[in-house]
């Protein structure tokens, strides 16, 4: 990170300028066998699509606030970014009643309509695919997201000191989210280059660090793994040596 990222965004805009062909993200669902493996350059172009979504679309502004029902995986780390580029206020598990945006996850749809406002739904299928039928009061997000554009603009500035983050009973601004990143980076040992394996979820700031935010700080990449309770301790090892891990949250 540079002295000057106050932001999450901030955060992936100096990675991008610094390395945009390294492994930012590499995803692996051990309930379906799914590995996806997403570059700086990839990642940072889903964030754009889906802050350009969320900023047109869903109207959303900076304070805005976004449930977002679901599970640690790379198109929840898409969205985190996202909301930081907008300056919405993500809430990873946040109620959808309280919120003015919803993202849901396929098996959080009924709790998901509580949500007065917008409400997306993702089918978490891999390579990002779409919902056989988009669900009922819900646009599919892997229908919206592909027309939009590669680049991006807040219509507002981000303010640093603007909650970015609800976790955990906790509120996070984007400066803290930032500064605590780097600090959990600096505790974890994470440099440049580092893998950190991470099977946390990431309904709480620790899961969430380990699963982005302190490897995008060091420069670092992270092995993100869902359902990794299905793999074997034979294949943990395997994929610890094949992926090049260096450290491990799990």
């Amino acid at each position: 990170m540079n002295a000057s990222d106050r932001t999450p965004a901030d955060l992936l805009r100096s990675a991008l300028a610094a390395d945009p062909a390294r492994p930012l993200v590499t995803f692996y669902d051990d309930a379906t066998g799914e590995r996806v493996e997403l570059s700086v350059a990839t990642f940072a172009n889903w964030v754009a699509k889906t802050a350009n979504l969320l900023q047109d679309d869903l109207s959303a502004a900076p304070g805005d606030r976004l449930a977002l029902l679901l599970p640690a995986h790379w198109q929840t780390a898409v969205w985190l970014l996202a909301c930081s580029s907008v300056g919405v206020s993500a809430e990873p598990g946040g109620d959808p009643a309280a919120a003015d945006a919803v993202v849901s996850g396929p098996d959080t749809l009924e709790a998901a309509r509580a949500c007065g406002g917008e409400r997306l739904a993702l089918a978490l299928r891999p390579l990002g695919g779409r919902f056989p039928e988009p669900p009922a009061g819900f646009a599919d997000y892997a229908v919206e997201v592909p027309s939009h554009g590669d680049r991006f603009a807040p219509y507002a500035p981000v303010d640093p000191a603007g909650v970015a983050l609800r976790v955990g009973g906790r509120e996070l601004t984007a400066a803290q989210v930032v500064e605590q990143a780097a600090a959990d980076a600096a505790e974890r040992g994470l440099a440049p280059g580092s893998r950190l394996l991470s099977g946390l979820p990431y309904d709480t700031w620790e899961g969430l660090s380990a699963g982005l935010f302190a490897p995008l700080a060091a420069g670092a990449s992270v092995v993100l793994c869902r359902n990794l309770e299905k793999l074997s301790a034979e294949g943990l090892a395997q994929r610890v040596a094949s992926e090049r891990v260096t450290h491990r949250a799990v």
